[in-house]
């Protein structure tokens, strides 16, 4: 018998109300292929901000098309705004804001995990194979602190790469 998967989700918390969410998405069994193959000695080249990135991303392909759906979100979902985004080499950080109107939520309010789960499933078809962990892991960002240190760490993720919690030695080619 399979051990019983552990519930990430808050219980009792409605993930389509108005607030910004953290997400950390993970590649399957954390491949390092959203990076260019040159990218893993210069991880200070890649990473996103929605004001303007310093340098442009070095991404894979694959990379790119996860960017490109980043972007996406927002079209698809009118109440949710992308706040900032860094593509890692075996994972994606998001930083989203859901903000509905004056009248609270509509009616269908996508939840994040909706949001999510669409988006990989559109990266995955967009490059024809699945490329994800079958679960994220997301953060309620409660405080204007809590959000700064976010704001902070997903700018600063692709310079410390090597000091990351998902970072693994690449294996050796023989």
């Amino acid at each position: 018998m399979k051990p019983k998967r552990k519930i990430n989700r808050l219980t009792e918390y409605d993930y389509a109300q108005n607030g910004a969410y953290f997400i950390t998405i993970c590649t399957h069994e954390r491949q390092r292929i959203l990076w260019g193959n040159d990218t893993f000695t210069r991880a200070e080249n890649v990473g996103a901000s929605i004001a303007r990135p310093q340098h442009p991303p070095a991404l894979s392909k694959a990379g790119k098309v996860v960017e490109q759906c980043i972007w996406e979100i927002p079209k698809q979902y009118p109440h949710i705004s992308l706040e900032k985004y860094a593509i890692m080499p075996n994972h994606v950080h998001l930083l989203l804001l859901i903000q509905n109107g004056p009248g609270g939520r509509p009616m269908v309010a996508p939840t994040i995990s909706t949001v999510i789960q669409q988006f990989k499933g559109v990266v995955s078809k967009r490059l024809s194979r699945p490329i994800w962990q079958k679960s994220f892991h997301d953060h309620v960002v409660r405080t204007e602190h809590g959000c700064a240190q976010i704001w902070q760490y997903i700018d600063t993720n692709p310079k410390l790469w090597h000091k990351d919690c998902f970072y693994e030695e690449p294996p050796h080619e023989p």
